[in-house]
Order: structure tokens, then C-alpha cells, then sequence
């Protein structure tokens, strides 16, 4: 669900919930009315969730094309392994990202000594559409330490860049388009200035509540607030708030998206989807499960 706002807000985008098996999350791209911010084309919060011993997350190996996932948790820690033979845990503070480009698979799972006495679990998932030109680049991964990423304090501010550029600070995550993304936490009264350096901009609200300077409302949990183009925005925290702040250029070319496969052309997503069914993808090194195509694929 999504409904129009005033001035310089462009939309204010409510999530729909998904259950992934037991695990819900809320989508919040794509959306009825907005299929992309800049070059992300997904969004997903997940969590907080609590699961007792011998319980967990399963993400069973499933197949991407033609973007990058960016993965960064609040609380709790997943493991990541995929066809490139890469396995690493991911905990609050730290950023997964992965190109999938000509095609990767992986899978993300609660770790065994979480699992053995059970745990927790919040965090975002967005995906990022790669320009045309890399569509097909080579698939890999890259983790970013909680040290690694350039971060901002003061004045009521904690500002985390998770990838991309903003405020003249580059994050080490591998880009491939003008792009930002960035956690931010305000203390009560406190507010925080995102100028019109690039194109498309939105804030998700992950807790606390928010109002947005010489607009009308207040902003809670799990709205997705999108700007439009070149207007200096400046949130301003009611109370204690987190947020994710993201967007970036638009990429020119229109994006198909079904199931985790994302390309320019309808043609490509057929291809790797009887890849997929034919079971012709790599592997995941020490997970071997599969997870079969939905039902509604054709």
C-alpha cells in the first residue's frame, strides 16, 4: 500500500508481509506504485524474531542474477556460503554484499551455536540492479567489518555508510552506479540533513518515529519515505529513531524482476530460470539442499 504525501515528499510506501517459511518479512520494495529507488530494487526488514533451542533460519541455496544483495543485521547472526565457495558469519554492524551478476547461488542460515541454544534475529536485505553493461559481470563476495565502514558521530548523530557515497565519504562496498546507503540513529531532537547530491533518495523507518522538516505527519516504524528529486531534506527524530537512508541515479533501462532473478529483458530471466529448473546453477559447497521453482514460474 502506497499513498501520495505534499511538498517535497513524493510517497509514503506501507510494506506488505511475506512469510518465507515460517520467518515473515516486511516488503517495502518493490511496491504497487514503486518498483525502485535509484538502483535498489527490493527492500526487506526482517525481524525482531526469536526462535528457542534447535530452532533457526533456513534460507535454503536459491539462484540470483543481475544484482547485488546487500545484507546488514541489528541483532543476532547469519552464515553465508555460496557457489563461489565463499562462507562467512555476518553479525550487527557488518555488511554482506554479494554480486550475483552472470549467476550465483546461496544459501544464509542461523549458525549451529546459535542454533544450539536459540537466539534472535532483526536486520535489512536490499537488493541492488546492476547497469546493463554489468549485468553478466563475475559473480563475488565481499564482507565489510563494522570498523570498515565510514561512520559519522555528534550532535545527536550516529551515521553508519553501508555503500555508495554520501557527504564526501565512500563506503569500501563494491558499487557499480551512483548510489548510498546508510543506517542512521538520532537521538530525540536531534536531525540529520540528506542534500539533493543524488537523484532519488528514501528513509526507511526501523524504530522510533521521525518528522520531516516543513512537511506535514509523523513517520513510524516500517514506513518507506520517498523523496522527490532535488529537494534538501532534514529528518528530525521525535524520539530516539533508526533508519535507513538510501538511493541514488535511476539506471535507464526498465527491470524485470521475478522470483530472485532481476535483468533488462524477459528473455534472461527464462534462461536462468530453466538453468535453475534443470539444475544446471553450481552448487553451495557444504549445502545441498534445493529449492525448486515456484509454482507459478513460466
Amino acid at each position: 500500500m502506497s499513498y501520495l504525501s505534499n511538498a517535497d515528499i513524493e510517497q509514503v510506501i506501507l510494506p506488505s508481509t511475506r512469510d518465507l517459511g515460517g520467518f515473515s518479512v516486511r516488503r517495502a520494495l518493490p511496491a504497487a506504485m514503486r518498483q525502485m529507488v535509484g538502483p535498489f530494487i527490493f527492500l526487506d526488514s526482517f525481524g525482531p524474531v526469536r526462535f528457542g533451542a534447535g530452532e533457526g533460519i533456513d534460507t535454503r541455496p536459491h539462484p540470483h542474477i543481475g544484482l547485488s544483495t546487500l545484507t546488514y543485521l541489528l541483532d543476532g547472526e547469519l552464515l553465508h556460503r555460496d557457489s563461489e565457495s565463499y562462507v562467512q558469519s555476518i553479525s550487527p554492524g557488518e555488511v554482506n554484499l554479494m554480486v550475483a551478476g552472470s549467476g550465483i547461488v546461496h544459501s544464509e542460515r542461523t549458525p549451529e551455536h546459535i542454533r544450539k541454544d536459540g537466539g534472535k534475529l532483526t536486520g535489512l536485505q536490499s537488493w541492488i540492479a546492476l547497469p546493463k553493461q554489468s549485468e553478466e559481470t563475475a559473480p563475488l563476495f565481499q564482507h565489510i567489518g563494522a570498523h570498515e565502514l565510514p561512520t559519522t558521530h555528534g550532535e545527536g548523530i550516529n551515521m553508519k555508510l553501508l555503500a555508495g557515497t554520501l557527504h564526501g565519504r565512500r563506503s569500501p562496498a563494491s558499487t557499480f552506479s551512483d548510489l548510498f546507503s546508510a543506517e542512521i540513529q538520532l537521538e530525540a531532537g536531534s536531525r540529520y540533513r540528506i542534500d539533493g547530491e543524488h537523484i532519488e533518495r528514501a528513509i526507511f523507518v526501523v524504530s522510533g518515529a521521525i518528522e520531516i522538516i516543513g512537511q506535514d505527519g509523523t513517520y513510524g516504524p516500517d514506513r518507506l519515505i520517498v523523496f522527490k528529486p532535488g529537494a534538501e531534506i532534514v529528518a528530525k527524530a521525535n524520539q530516539p529513531a533508526r533508519f535507513l537512508a538510501f538511493g541514488g541515479e535511476p539506471l535507464p533501462e526498465k527491470r524485470f524482476i521475478r522470483w530472485n532473478f532481476v535483468a533488462t529483458d524477459h528473455e534472461r530471466i527464462r534462461h536462468a530460470a530453466n538453468l535453475w529448473r534443470e539444475r544446471q546453477f553450481p552448487g553451495v559447497p557444504g549445502d545441498d539442499e534445493f529449492i525448486p521453482l515456484p509454482d507459478n514460474f513460466n
